[in-house]
């Protein structure tokens, strides 16, 4: 059964943006540059993306979260669809040590940059692309700000695989409830290719067949 989460919320909101100037910054050139995922999107320009993208210890309370609401232990298996550099699942297997963890991205840059403790079990893969393992496999597979990246046909497969793959399943994506919150997502994203509302990312869960849980992040 779907349920709306709400961990990765409180992280997104500290972060001051303007809209504007983002739109009006050569934009399309920066998407251009932030779309092939490389240093620049993460550890660039702040036009390009990330501005920088530094292991912080922010994601420690996410990953403490997910641990006890998804009964995770040291003999959990855990998938990360889109891991970016890692944080979290380093986070997380910090705090479980025996954790069996795999990250996935499409960003040889990203996994480069790991964290040491983490990148052995990083590999470069497209979201939309079939995954490797068998039905269930994972305890737990989570995706975090990747999905809204996929056009919809690419979208639907994606959620498809993660959900045969997962027992349970955790997904964020940026979305918007009302036309101010779609102007500031448009002036922002740089590699967003979905700009659906609530219920179209229902809609597209339910057309893909996944019921695992999900969270969508406004901007304000």
């Amino acid at each position: 059964m779907k349920k709306l989460k709400t961990y990765f919320t409180p992280l997104h909101r500290r972060t001051q943006r303007n809209y504007i100037g983002r739109m009006m910054d050569d934009k399309v050139h920066c998407m251009v540059k932030a779309k092939m995922y490389g240093a620049d999107y993460w550890d660039g320009d702040r036009r390009y993306g990330y501005g920088g993208y530094k292991y912080d210890g922010r994601w420690k309370a996410v990953a403490e979260q997910l641990i006890a609401d998804y009964n995770l232990t040291n003999a959990s298996k855990l998938l990360d669809v889109g891991c970016g550099k890692a944080h979290l699942i380093y986070e997380i297997k910090l705090l479980l040590p025996g954790i069996s963890i795999i990250g996935l991205d499409i960003s040889d840059h990203a996994i480069a940059t790991a964290p040491e403790g983490i990148r052995e079990q990083l590999s470069v893969h497209r979201a939309q692309d079939p995954l490797p393992y068998g039905d269930k496999q994972f305890d737990l597979v989570i995706s975090l700000g990747c999905l809204h990246n996929l056009r919809i046909y690419d979208l639907k497969a994606a959620l498809a695989e993660i959900a045969r793959v997962a027992k349970q399943s955790y997904f964020m994506v940026e979305s918007y409830r009302n036309e101010q919150e779609l102007f500031n997502l448009q002036c922002w994203a740089l590699t967003c290719e979905s700009f659906f509302e609530p219920a179209e990312w229902e809609w597209v869960m339910n057309l893909a067949g996944y019921t695992g849980d999900y969270e969508f992040i406004y901007f304000e």
